[in-house]
């Protein structure tokens, strides 16, 4: 038996039933359908609120998270302000409470005006625009009655759309398909535009009316996509386009991001300006009144509308395709094409699309050209040199990227062996995991930078020790599923739990909920993203601003600086891994005193240390801060944090360089060793004098300090030429203090005998270092503090550490 799908989710509501454009391709005056004259020119605010009150009753019936609304035409512009401000707001008062409104408008452009736009921005419009190209392109069909050119307009509206306060509005570029223009002339007019995302649409033609196919060729629509899609590939594919990445998709598995291609059912429904329900508007191609239902808002809900016979062919996937699309090798990708173009007189829509061969074609083409695309380049494994190069205390672009890449690797280790243990019989796990396996394969860039986040592996290994409950196998897996699908801009939605009113996206930031939720509905769009969690509702844009423009968001900050780019981390729940605590959320004064600060200890750091500048912008991702007691500047770095250092803002961004070249030396060293063993087993039996602590150290952690102060060194042996005035000679005593005490320390784990030959190989790198600084001259002055300080230092040592006074020397 024949059952209507779960839900609609799509509507198109008709603002005007006239265009102020003759273009002679429109399926809407153009084509068989002529239901148009019919209608009333503009809908009325009872059709609109009789539209919005239907559209909010099918969403609260069926736990609608997300409702799209286009508002289209004819062209809806004709409509006016008035009634495009009435449609918003009955829609958004329809559906406050229920579900979060998706509201576009799809226009010609030739109207767009700032008022318009002004409108828009303040009701959340997004604006899609028809273009078919260069001028000649476009020309060839999209002009006006009198035959004068449209472009020059279109060109002027998706301009104003470009301006920095109306670029949100841009939605993207709608372009018909016409095989008589050069493909790479319109493709690269549409990408000089700027656009969000370009849509090339097959011109509509059923076999009764089949497509135009110049010079005899069989498949021309094929080749002028792959014309588009070849120069698209070569461009690293600046923008998305739906038809390919639809194609792309659907070869994955994944669902199409078009009713054009795939298998997925329809739910898509167009309410006309009299109100009466309709099926596809490209129907209107087949056969006059094909998308007919005989529904209208007053009489009927959206449950009838989804019984009609009409709805209820588009859908029943696979099953009610044609025998010969079944059969068909591409049938999962191409879906029997538009169902409108599947018309013929005498069998209707049982028949493969018109443009079966060119479906075929580009379908094959794309398949076997991701097929021989090379692999994905990966930085090769640390060798000798690279170690050494670490070894001497620096370390560049590219010698950090491999520790990078090792250290992706093993957290791509980790969230298997969560995934491999995680319960089966937790759905909330079960789902993630199979979202994380999916985007493995489809979008692994964007799972590796949720990876890469530094509080993801702390999270893992407290999960597999059992530190952590196997709950928080659920919620990891989870929030790291959510954020790598938001990341990916895929349309997923996915359960996630929720913890003290925080739903987290690791790397991303977080989003506030109810205190009493326990789980929330994460659904992701090409545009942005929706959270719905007991009762509240929160639409989050890929443009939203980061302090106060969208309500309960709390995004991860970015500090963007030339040549690194780093985040301001104060919104993950699991960041309180270092040894101080952890800031609470920034207000806005102070995250922009802390950008400032960044930016100037960046460009000093580039300045005055610049062996350490390519290695800190190639692996330091993260700066969370951290709470200082009393006021004293503190700075920490976790072992099992890559990327991450922890700091409270110090006094001067001078201080902050030093910080962060400091503990990104741990970062460094930590990496290090995951990947090589530097020194045996350690018992805990020996334990040496560190300068610059007041207690024994293993070995382990006197080998990560002194690594750290070569830098702290040679930060100091730089700012003592460099600082003014009574500031000159205190950093000439801190550097002869530091290359006394780091040189010491170095010597003593030379000769510690609990090395590796590995180990004392890194050492003896570090020795060079160290050693190639003494033969630098510093004041007698200086000398005396230094080594005054350094006695201190060690007598009071000795005195509270007696039984380990032999560990001293070297």
């Amino acid at each position: 038996m024949d059952r209507p799908p779960a839900s609609l989710s799509q509507f198109v509501l008709k603002m005007h039933s006239r265009c102020d454009l003759a273009c002679d391709h429109c399926y809407v005056y153009e084509h068989a359908d002529t239901s148009w004259r019919g209608r009333p020119r503009a809908v009325t605010r009872e059709i609109l609120a009789g539209a919005a009150r239907r559209i909010a009753e099918h969403a609260l019936a069926h736990g609608l998270p997300v409702v799209r609304v286009v508002l289209h035409g004819g062209e809806p512009l004709l409509a006016g302000p008035d009634r495009i401000r009435w449609a918003a707001e009955e829609l958004t008062g329809a559906l406050a409470g229920i579900s979060v409104l998706d509201l576009r408008i799809h226009t010609n452009g030739v109207l767009l005006s700032e008022t318009f736009c002004d409108l828009f921005v303040e009701l959340g419009i997004k604006v899609g625009v028809s273009l078919d190209g260069d001028k000649a392109s476009n020309d060839r069909h999209r002009r006006y009655a009198d035959g004068r050119s449209s472009h020059p307009q279109v060109l002027r509206a998706v301009a104003l759309l470009n301006r920095p306060g109306y670029r949100r509005l841009f939605a993207g570029l709608l372009c018909t398909i016409d095989v008589e223009n050069d493909p790479v002339a319109v493709y690269d007019a549409l990408v000089a535009l700027d656009p969000p995302r370009i849509d090339f649409l097959l011109p509509h033609a059923t076999w009764d009316v089949p497509p135009p196919r110049p010079h005899g060729s069989a498949t021309p629509y094929a080749d002028w996509l792959d014309a588009v899609y070849r120069r698209w590939d070569a461009a690293g594919r600046p923008v998305p386009v739906r038809i390919f990445d639809s194609v792309l998709r659907t070869l994955r598995g994944e669902s199409s991001l078009t009713e054009s291609l795939g298998l997925a059912p329809a739910d898509l429904v167009v309410i006309e300006t009299d109100g009466t329900f309709e099926q596809a508007d490209s129907l209107k191609t087949a056969y006059d009144s094909a998308p007919a239902t005989g529904m209208n808002v007053v009489d009927h809900t959206l449950d009838d509308v989804l019984a009609h016979p009409g709805m209820l062919a588009r859908q029943q996937g696979l099953e009610h395709l044609s025998d010969e699309c079944r059969a068909c090798p591409v049938v999962e990708s191409c879906g029997g094409g538009l169902y409108a173009h599947r018309y013929r007189t005498g069998s209707g829509f049982r028949n493969p699309s018109v443009f079966c061969p060119d479906l075929m074609k580009m379908i094959m083409n794309i398949r076997d050209r991701e097929a021989a695309a090379p692999a994905a380049i990966t930085p090769e494994p640390l060798d000798a040199a690279a170690l050494d190069e670490l070894a001497s205390g620096f370390g560049g672009a590219g010698t950090v990227t491999r520790l990078s890449a090792a250290q992706a690797e093993i957290n791509h280790e980790l969230l298997a062996a969560v995934g491999e243990r995680a319960p089966r019989n937790d759905r909330t796990a079960m789902q993630a995991w199979d979202l994380l396996v999916d985007l493995d394969a489809a979008a692994p860039q964007a799972l590796d930078a949720v990876l890469a986040h530094p509080y993801t592996r702390p999270w893992a290994l407290r999960v597999l020790d059992g530190t952590e409950p196997w709950g928080a196998a659920a919620s990891g897996l989870a929030q790291i599923a959510a954020s790598a699908a938001l990341r990916a801009r895929r349309d997923d939605t996915l359960a996630v739990p929720v913890h003290d009113g925080l739903l987290r996206l690791p790397g991303l930031g977080t989003v506030l909920v109810p205190p009493e939720a326990v789980l929330a509905e994460v659904a992701v769009d090409a545009e942005g993203f929706s959270v719905r969690a007991a009762g509240r509702h929160v639409r989050i844009d890929w443009e939203a601003g980061v302090d106060g423009r969208t309500p309960h968001w709390r995004p991860v900050r970015l500090v963007e600086l030339p040549g690194w780019t780093v985040a301001l981390e104060d919104t993950d729940p699991l960041r309180d891994c270092h040894q101080w605590p952890v800031a609470d959320r920034l207000p806005a004064d102070e995250a922009k005193l802390w950008a400032q600060d960044l930016a100037e200890a960046w460009t000093l750091i580039q300045d005055e240390l610049p062996d350490y500048a390519p290695g800190v912008a190639a692996g330091l991702r993260t700066v969370t801060p951290l709470h200082a007691p009393g006021g004293s500047d503190v700075s920490a770095a976790s072992r099992d944090a890559f990327g991450a250092i922890g700091a409270a803002r110090p006094e001067t961004p001078d201080l902050l360089a030093l910080l962060i070249v400091h503990e990104f030396q741990h970062v460094k060293l930590g990496a290090v060793l995951d990947s090589f063993d530097l020194h045996r087993p350690l018992d805990g039996t020996r334990l040496f004098y560190a300068p610059w602590r007041p207690d024994p150290r293993p070995l382990d952690g006197l080998l990560q300090g002194t690594y750290a102060h070569l830098a702290v060194t040679d930060f100091w042996r730089v700012r003592r030429r460099t600082a003014k005035g009574a500031a000159a000679p205190a950093a000439e005593a801190r550097f002869a203090q530091w290359r006394e005490q780091t040189t010491h320390a170095v010597r003593v784990l030379a000769g510690s005998g609990l090395l590796t030959p590995l180990g004392e190989r890194f050492v003896a790198g570090m020795r060079r270092t160290a050693e190639t600084w003494e033969a630098e001259e510093v004041s007698a002055a200086a000398l005396t503090e230094a080594r005054s300080a350094a006695d201190r230092h060690r007598a009071a040592w000795t005195a509270r550490h007696p039984s380990h006074a032999v560990q001293l020397a070297p």
